[in-house]
């Protein structure tokens, strides 16, 4: 007859260090659930993410074709084009939902490259004080003071224009917040004395940053990355607005950029400024609620309404 201790010695740490993050994120998602705004913005980009993934097999590639479009140019919306058509005829609808994969794409990426800055700067800055932390981080305010978006008009107009320079562009102007979060939260961990406890134990840095510090900081990293993913959509379509992104790729910034080309303010064209704009709104307003929730369930004292 096996007693619980033997079955607890057997099934291993590792296996018991799975059971706990189980468990942890099974209690997460029961606080989750709980906060109204969280779901309807988790809803919103699961339909959005599905969207963005169906968008090849929903309209096809060959929507984006300007010598084979189906329409005439500007045509209001009706049965066969929902949204009208651009100035070249092609489905407005089409372009939309095509330029859903671009425009998520680019700020995932975007938000991916700025937190993952931004947490090692953050945790090297709160781990090795002294003249390294005090450098790193008169350097983060230095980025913090300069304008982001002029920073990134700035970097993507010397750099060619495509996707991966919008990424860059976006990821490394705006890790700074993060950067000094992260940095925070490392000074409040090590002060803990387990820390203490590691270090007389003969724990090096790397092995107090990944295994102590770096576990501790990943839900304010996780909220973090939530709340920048709206900020760089948002950059990302201003910078397409501006025409600095790749002009052969349809994006939602792209597509306020062609209307602002082809008149439709002046011309009242409703229809081809309202869709892109109002698709920028929605998912970023969506990322916020996903953020705000997570930051309510991983810290309780906000107090944000449910």
């Amino acid at each position: 007859m096996t007693t619980s201790t033997d079955a607890v010695s057997t099934s291993g740490p590792r296996a018991l260090t799975w059971a706990r993050r189980r468990r942890s994120a099974a209690a997460f998602w029961r606080q989750y659930r709980s906060h109204r705004a969280g779901l309807v913005g988790l809803a919103v980009l699961a339909l959005i993410a599905l969207i963005a993934l169906a968008a090849p097999l929903l309209v096809g590639a060959g929507s984006q074709s300007v010598t084979q479009a189906p329409g005439g140019p500007m045509e209001s919306p009706s049965a066969e084009f929902p949204l009208g058509t651009d100035q070249f005829g092609r489905s407005l609808l089409a372009l939309l939902v095509w330029g859903t994969r671009v425009s998520l794409t680019v700020g995932l990426l975007a938000a991916f490259l700025s937190v993952a800055i931004g947490t090692l700067v953050g945790i090297t800055a709160g781990h090795f004080k002294g003249w390294y932390g005090t450098v790193v981080m008169r350097i983060t305010d230095w980025f913090l003071v300069m304008p982001t978006l002029v920073l990134a008009i700035a970097l993507a107009t010397v750099l060619s224009r495509s996707v991966w320079t919008t990424v860059l562009a976006i990821g490394v102007t705006t890790w700074p917040t993060t950067a000094r979060l992260v940095r925070a939260q490392t000074l409040s961990v090590e002060s803990r004395p387990y820390i203490e406890r590691s270090t007389a134990l003969g724990g090096g840095h790397r092995h107090i940053m990944s295994r102590h510090v770096l576990p501790n900081v990943m839900p304010l990293v996780l909220a973090q990355t939530t709340l920048v993913i709206s900020t760089a959509i948002l950059t990302e379509a201003t910078l397409a607005f501006l025409g600095l992104s790749d002009p052969t790729i349809v994006s939602w910034g792209g597509l306020l950029q062609d209307a602002r080309e082809a008149g439709a303010v002046s011309s009242g064209n409703w229809w081809y400024l309202a869709p892109p704009g109002l698709a920028i709104a929605v998912v970023a307003l969506a990322f916020t609620l996903c953020g705000r929730t997570i930051e309510t369930v991983l810290n309780p004292k906000l107090g944000v309404t449910r």
